[in-house]
Protein backbone atom coordinates (compact mmCIF):
# COMPACT_ATOMS: atom_id res chain seq x y z
CA UNK A 1 0.00 0.00 0.00
CA UNK A 2 1.87 2.74 -1.49
CA UNK A 3 1.27 6.77 -0.85
CA UNK A 4 0.68 6.93 -4.82
CA UNK A 5 -2.47 4.15 -4.10
CA UNK A 6 -4.11 5.59 -0.88
CA UNK A 7 -3.76 9.78 -2.43
CA UNK A 8 -5.29 7.94 -6.11
CA UNK A 9 -8.57 6.60 -3.77
CA UNK A 10 -8.52 9.62 -2.05
CA UNK A 11 -9.09 11.46 -5.22
CA UNK A 12 -11.63 8.85 -6.34
CA UNK A 13 -13.31 9.39 -3.65
CA UNK A 14 -13.58 12.73 -3.33
CA UNK A 15 -15.39 12.66 -7.29
CA UNK A 16 -17.98 9.82 -5.90
CA UNK A 17 -19.10 12.24 -2.91
CA UNK A 18 -19.59 14.96 -4.61
CA UNK A 19 -21.48 13.50 -7.75
CA UNK A 20 -23.74 12.36 -4.71
CA UNK A 21 -23.80 15.48 -2.97
CA UNK A 22 -24.95 17.02 -6.43
CA UNK A 23 -27.63 14.91 -6.96
CA UNK A 24 -28.61 15.64 -3.50
CA UNK A 25 -29.31 19.19 -3.44
CA UNK A 26 -30.72 18.67 -7.24
CA UNK A 27 -29.36 22.41 -8.23
CA UNK A 28 -25.86 23.65 -8.12
CA UNK A 29 -22.65 22.30 -9.32
CA UNK A 30 -19.68 22.06 -7.35
CA UNK A 31 -16.60 24.83 -8.59
CA UNK A 32 -13.06 22.98 -8.86
CA UNK A 33 -10.41 24.77 -7.90
CA UNK A 34 -6.73 23.07 -8.36
CA UNK A 35 -3.91 24.53 -6.00
CA UNK A 36 -0.09 23.95 -5.69
CA UNK A 37 1.84 24.84 -2.66
CA UNK A 38 5.21 26.25 -2.79
CA UNK A 39 7.06 24.03 -0.81
CA UNK A 40 5.39 20.46 -2.36
CA UNK A 41 2.32 18.77 -3.47
CA UNK A 42 -1.00 20.89 -3.62
CA UNK A 43 -5.02 19.68 -4.25
CA UNK A 44 -8.30 20.33 -5.67
CA UNK A 45 -10.86 22.55 -3.83
CA UNK A 46 -14.35 21.70 -4.68
CA UNK A 47 -17.00 23.90 -3.73
CA UNK A 48 -20.77 24.56 -4.26
CA UNK A 49 -22.87 27.21 -2.76
CA UNK A 50 -26.32 28.48 -3.34
CA UNK A 51 -27.98 25.72 -4.42
CA UNK A 52 -31.50 23.71 -3.57
CA UNK A 53 -30.51 22.17 0.19
CA UNK A 54 -26.77 23.05 0.35
CA UNK A 55 -25.93 27.06 1.33
CA UNK A 56 -21.91 26.30 1.03
CA UNK A 57 -19.77 23.08 1.25
CA UNK A 58 -16.52 21.81 0.39
CA UNK A 59 -15.60 18.39 -0.45
CA UNK A 60 -10.99 19.04 -0.44
CA UNK A 61 -8.56 17.09 -1.76
CA UNK A 62 -4.69 17.55 -0.79
CA UNK A 63 -1.67 15.91 -1.18
CA UNK A 64 1.47 17.90 -0.15
CA UNK A 65 5.07 17.03 0.79
CA UNK A 66 8.24 18.40 2.16
CA UNK A 67 10.32 19.34 4.99
CA UNK A 68 8.51 18.53 8.06
CA UNK A 69 7.30 21.96 9.95
CA UNK A 70 9.09 22.66 13.74
CA UNK A 71 5.70 23.12 14.90
CA UNK A 72 4.43 19.81 13.58
CA UNK A 73 7.42 17.64 15.40
CA UNK A 74 7.45 19.40 18.54
CA UNK A 75 3.85 18.93 18.85
CA UNK A 76 3.87 15.48 17.91
CA UNK A 77 7.12 14.65 19.49
CA UNK A 78 8.95 13.25 15.68
CA UNK A 79 12.43 13.14 14.73
CA UNK A 80 13.27 15.70 11.67
CA UNK A 81 11.91 13.89 8.52
CA UNK A 82 10.24 15.16 5.58
CA UNK A 83 6.66 14.49 5.31
CA UNK A 84 3.65 13.64 2.98
CA UNK A 85 0.37 13.91 3.93
CA UNK A 86 -2.98 13.05 1.67
CA UNK A 87 -6.72 13.25 2.55
CA UNK A 88 -10.06 14.25 1.92
CA UNK A 89 -11.77 16.82 3.84
CA UNK A 90 -15.97 18.13 4.18
CA UNK A 91 -17.77 20.55 5.29
CA UNK A 92 -21.70 20.77 4.81
CA UNK A 93 -23.49 23.72 5.78
CA UNK A 94 -27.30 23.13 4.64
CA UNK A 95 -29.88 26.38 4.11
CA UNK A 96 -32.67 25.17 6.33
CA UNK A 97 -31.76 24.86 10.21
CA UNK A 98 -33.47 21.89 10.13
CA UNK A 99 -31.10 19.71 8.44
CA UNK A 100 -27.48 18.90 10.26
CA UNK A 101 -24.56 20.53 9.18
CA UNK A 102 -21.49 17.17 8.23
CA UNK A 103 -18.46 16.87 8.95
CA UNK A 104 -16.08 14.18 7.25
CA UNK A 105 -12.44 14.06 7.12
CA UNK A 106 -9.60 10.87 6.17
CA UNK A 107 -6.48 11.69 6.03
CA UNK A 108 -2.96 9.59 5.66
CA UNK A 109 0.77 10.56 6.97
CA UNK A 110 3.78 9.69 6.26
CA UNK A 111 7.58 10.49 6.69
CA UNK A 112 11.37 9.61 4.81
CA UNK A 113 11.99 7.55 7.86
CA UNK A 114 9.42 5.33 8.02
CA UNK A 115 6.56 6.72 10.34
CA UNK A 116 2.94 6.43 9.13
CA UNK A 117 -0.45 6.68 10.58
CA UNK A 118 -4.09 6.90 9.04
CA UNK A 119 -7.23 9.48 10.94
CA UNK A 120 -10.34 10.44 10.32
CA UNK A 121 -13.73 10.92 11.42
CA UNK A 122 -16.99 11.70 10.54
CA UNK A 123 -19.63 13.58 12.83
CA UNK A 124 -22.93 15.23 12.55
CA UNK A 125 -23.78 18.78 14.29
CA UNK A 126 -27.37 19.20 14.02
CA UNK A 127 -29.10 22.67 15.09
CA UNK A 128 -32.34 20.75 16.54
CA UNK A 129 -31.53 17.40 17.98
CA UNK A 130 -33.92 14.47 17.41
CA UNK A 131 -32.67 11.40 19.06
CA UNK A 132 -34.08 9.23 16.43
CA UNK A 133 -32.29 10.85 13.96
CA UNK A 134 -29.37 10.73 16.02
CA UNK A 135 -29.55 6.78 16.50
CA UNK A 136 -29.81 6.25 12.60
CA UNK A 137 -26.98 8.05 11.74
CA UNK A 138 -25.01 6.40 14.83
CA UNK A 139 -26.02 3.15 13.48
CA UNK A 140 -24.31 3.68 9.86
CA UNK A 141 -21.31 4.48 12.29
CA UNK A 142 -21.26 1.27 13.94
CA UNK A 143 -22.40 -0.83 10.74
CA UNK A 144 -19.34 0.69 9.22
CA UNK A 145 -17.01 0.01 12.25
CA UNK A 146 -18.47 -3.83 12.93
CA UNK A 147 -17.37 -4.79 9.63
CA UNK A 148 -13.74 -4.64 10.40
CA UNK A 149 -14.17 -4.50 14.25
CA UNK A 150 -16.39 -4.79 16.84
CA UNK A 151 -14.28 -2.19 19.36
CA UNK A 152 -14.15 -0.03 17.05
CA UNK A 153 -17.67 2.01 17.30
CA UNK A 154 -17.57 2.62 21.19
CA UNK A 155 -13.67 3.05 21.14
CA UNK A 156 -14.19 5.39 18.44
CA UNK A 157 -17.30 7.31 19.41
CA UNK A 158 -15.39 8.17 22.69
CA UNK A 159 -13.03 9.46 20.89
CA UNK A 160 -15.11 11.51 18.88
CA UNK A 161 -17.15 12.62 21.91
CA UNK A 162 -13.83 13.99 23.53
CA UNK A 163 -12.52 15.41 20.12
CA UNK A 164 -15.34 17.42 18.93
CA UNK A 165 -16.00 19.53 22.20
CA UNK A 166 -15.82 23.00 23.02
CA UNK A 167 -13.73 22.99 26.20
CA UNK A 168 -14.34 27.08 26.90
CA UNK A 169 -18.29 26.42 27.04
CA UNK A 170 -18.60 22.93 28.31
CA UNK A 171 -20.27 21.39 25.78
CA UNK A 172 -20.25 19.04 22.73
CA UNK A 173 -20.38 20.42 18.90
CA UNK A 174 -23.23 18.39 18.16
CA UNK A 175 -24.36 14.69 18.64
CA UNK A 176 -20.43 13.04 17.87
CA UNK A 177 -20.04 10.71 15.54
CA UNK A 178 -16.19 8.54 15.01
CA UNK A 179 -12.85 10.08 15.38
CA UNK A 180 -9.42 8.45 14.84
CA UNK A 181 -6.01 9.11 14.73
CA UNK A 182 -2.78 7.82 14.35
CA UNK A 183 -3.99 4.04 13.58
CA UNK A 184 -0.98 1.60 12.08
CA UNK A 185 -0.40 -2.30 11.43
CA UNK A 186 -0.35 -4.46 14.23
CA UNK A 187 0.41 -7.82 14.29
CA UNK A 188 -3.48 -8.08 13.93
CA UNK A 189 -4.39 -5.40 11.25
CA UNK A 190 -2.63 -5.16 8.57
CA UNK A 191 -2.03 -1.24 6.58
CA UNK A 192 -4.41 -2.62 3.75
CA UNK A 193 -7.13 -3.58 6.08
CA UNK A 194 -6.79 -0.25 8.13
CA UNK A 195 -6.85 1.40 4.86
CA UNK A 196 -9.82 -0.52 3.96
CA UNK A 197 -11.70 0.77 7.03
CA UNK A 198 -10.32 4.28 6.27
CA UNK A 199 -12.11 4.25 2.82
CA UNK A 200 -14.83 2.85 4.57
CA UNK A 201 -15.58 5.70 6.57
CA UNK A 202 -15.72 8.00 3.53
CA UNK A 203 -18.06 5.80 1.43
CA UNK A 204 -20.04 5.99 4.64
CA UNK A 205 -20.68 9.89 4.48
CA UNK A 206 -23.42 9.77 1.72
CA UNK A 207 -26.23 7.19 3.26
CA UNK A 208 -25.34 8.76 6.37
CA UNK A 209 -26.14 12.22 5.06
CA UNK A 210 -28.97 11.11 2.73
CA UNK A 211 -30.92 10.01 6.00
CA UNK A 212 -30.52 12.99 7.72
CA UNK A 213 -31.27 15.07 4.85
CA UNK A 214 -34.31 13.39 3.35
CA UNK A 215 -35.66 13.47 6.87
CA UNK A 216 -35.50 16.86 6.87
CA UNK A 217 -35.39 18.64 3.92
CA UNK A 218 -39.17 19.55 3.30
CA UNK A 219 -39.86 20.90 7.27
CA UNK A 220 -40.63 24.30 8.15
CA UNK A 221 -39.26 26.80 9.90
CA UNK A 222 -39.00 30.68 10.11
CA UNK A 223 -36.74 33.44 11.61
CA UNK A 224 -36.31 32.11 14.76
CA UNK A 225 -35.31 28.71 13.58
CA UNK A 226 -32.52 30.71 11.62
CA UNK A 227 -31.49 32.92 14.12
CA UNK A 228 -30.62 29.71 16.40
CA UNK A 229 -28.98 27.88 13.10
CA UNK A 230 -26.54 31.31 12.74
CA UNK A 231 -25.68 30.81 16.95
CA UNK A 232 -25.37 27.04 16.33
CA UNK A 233 -23.37 28.33 13.57
CA UNK A 234 -20.97 30.29 15.75
CA UNK A 235 -19.88 27.32 17.81
CA UNK A 236 -19.46 25.34 14.42
CA UNK A 237 -16.56 28.33 13.81
CA UNK A 238 -15.40 28.39 17.69
CA UNK A 239 -14.40 25.55 17.32
CA UNK A 240 -12.58 24.59 13.88
CA UNK A 241 -10.58 27.86 14.77
CA UNK A 242 -9.77 27.52 18.06
CA UNK A 243 -9.50 23.31 18.45
CA UNK A 244 -9.60 21.34 15.24
CA UNK A 245 -6.09 20.28 14.72
CA UNK A 246 -6.76 19.78 11.02
CA UNK A 247 -7.32 23.55 10.74
CA UNK A 248 -3.98 23.93 12.71
CA UNK A 249 -2.17 21.33 10.35
CA UNK A 250 -3.41 22.86 7.33
CA UNK A 251 -2.13 26.40 8.35
CA UNK A 252 1.14 25.07 10.10
CA UNK A 253 1.89 23.51 6.76
CA UNK A 254 1.71 26.75 4.64
CA UNK A 255 -1.67 25.19 3.32
CA UNK A 256 -4.17 27.04 0.87
CA UNK A 257 -5.74 29.72 3.32
CA UNK A 258 -9.43 28.83 1.26
CA UNK A 259 -8.95 25.63 1.08
CA UNK A 260 -8.47 25.30 4.95
CA UNK A 261 -11.19 27.77 5.99
CA UNK A 262 -14.12 26.54 3.69
CA UNK A 263 -15.12 24.77 6.59
CA UNK A 264 -16.48 28.34 7.92
CA UNK A 265 -20.43 29.05 7.78
CA UNK A 266 -21.20 32.15 5.08
CA UNK A 267 -23.47 33.71 8.27
CA UNK A 268 -23.05 33.14 11.55
CA UNK A 269 -24.24 34.84 15.01
CA UNK A 270 -22.86 35.84 18.13
CA UNK A 271 -25.08 36.68 21.09
CA UNK A 272 -23.32 38.07 24.48
CA UNK A 273 -24.54 35.43 26.80
CA UNK A 274 -27.10 33.90 24.81
CA UNK A 275 -30.23 31.71 27.09
CA UNK A 276 -32.55 29.90 25.18
CA UNK A 277 -35.95 30.36 26.63
CA UNK A 278 -36.62 27.48 28.98
CA UNK A 279 -38.96 24.65 27.58
CA UNK A 280 -38.39 25.51 24.00
CA UNK A 281 -37.10 23.75 21.45
CA UNK A 282 -33.88 25.46 21.43
CA UNK A 283 -33.66 24.89 25.06
CA UNK A 284 -34.24 21.16 24.39
CA UNK A 285 -31.26 20.71 22.07
CA UNK A 286 -28.99 22.49 24.49
CA UNK A 287 -29.98 19.80 27.01
CA UNK A 288 -28.57 17.37 24.79
CA UNK A 289 -24.80 18.80 24.01
CA UNK A 290 -23.27 15.82 26.53
CA UNK A 291 -20.59 13.92 25.89
CA UNK A 292 -21.36 9.98 26.54
CA UNK A 293 -24.98 9.84 25.25
CA UNK A 294 -25.47 5.90 24.05
CA UNK A 295 -27.41 7.44 20.57
CA UNK A 296 -28.31 3.49 19.84
CA UNK A 297 -31.05 3.50 22.19
CA UNK A 298 -32.29 6.89 22.68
Amino acid sequence: MTKDKISIAFQDLQTEICNSLEKLDGKSKFLTDPWSRKDGGGGVTRVIQSGALIEKGGVNFSAVHGKTPEKILTALSLSPSDFFATGVSIVIHPISPMVPIIHMNVRYFEMANGTYWFGGGIDLTPHYINKEDAKTFHTHLKKACDKFDNTYYPKFKKWADDYFYLKHRKETRGIGGIFFDHLKATDSISKETLFDFVLETGKTFIPAYTSAVEKNRDKEYGQKEIEWQRLRRGRYVEFNLIWDKGTKFGLDTDGRTEAILMSLPNYANWIYDYQPEKGSKEAETQKMLKKDIDWLIN
